[in-house]
């Protein structure tokens, strides 16, 4: 089933990342180990991927960004058939960003939301990687600490999602891998030049409509 092989990079572990409110997306399926790569280590310098995301695994020929000096209220259509996000301001399209949505066992629900929370240095308090205390090693790639336990010689290290804007429950977009398909728990992934736009210029109160 898996498509994509771990490239996470072993480091000596730094500080434990201490868990903050819950985001139910994260790894799933394939290539979910590249999503993760680089937790618990230094920066990936990336301009697509962002801190601790690689860049997306096809070539990005869709994403831009033209809304700077346009006016007017914002708003974010998610279109999950062809896994793009659009951005409009006063009704005009601004920017689009290819996007990656949940999987069909972790669906990201159709709806009208709006932007409940934005956290720039977001951490998932449910998915990471555990590794050795000792050496630094990834024992584990794809945690639900929920489900899954660590030895007494691992640390769990929270999966980063720098740029979070909350929409619905656990649900948010973010910067996060993309594989070029479907692949998360049900949170909009983007890259992360992208979401930093998108984060940029939204507020608490945005309307989000996923399609």
């Amino acid at each position: 089933m898996e498509r994509f092989r771990s490239t996470l990079i072993n480091y000596l572990p730094i500080s434990v990342l201490a868990a903050v409110s819950l985001s139910s997306c994260g790894p799933s399926g394939p290539g979910r180990s590249d999503y993760l790569a680089g937790v618990g280590g230094p920066v990936h310098q990336q301009t697509s991927g962002g801190a601790g995301h690689p860049a997306p695994a096809i070539p990005d020929d869709v994403s831009y960004w033209d809304g700077d000096s346009a006016q007017g209220s914002p708003l974010i259509k998610i279109n999950r058939g062809q896994q793009k996000a659009f951005f409009y301001k006063g009704g005009t399209l601004v920017g689009i960003s290819r996007i990656s949505s949940g999987t069909e066992d972790h669906g990201t629900p159709a709806g009208k939301y709006k932007i409940s929370q934005k956290s720039k240095d977001h951490k998932s308090s449910v998915y990471g990687v555990f590794k050795d205390r000792a050496t630094g090693m990834t024992t584990n790639d794809n945690v639900d600490i929920r489900v899954d336990k660590p030895m007494p010689t691992e640390i769990f290290y929270n999966a980063p999602m720098p740029n979070f804007m909350r929409i619905n429950g656990g649900i948010g977009m973010h910067t996060g891998y993309l594989p070029g398909y479907a692949a998360s728990h049900g949170c909009i992934r983007m890259p992360h030049h992208m979401s930093t736009h998108f984060f940029e210029n939204v507020q608490v109160g945005t309307p989000v409509i996923v399609e």
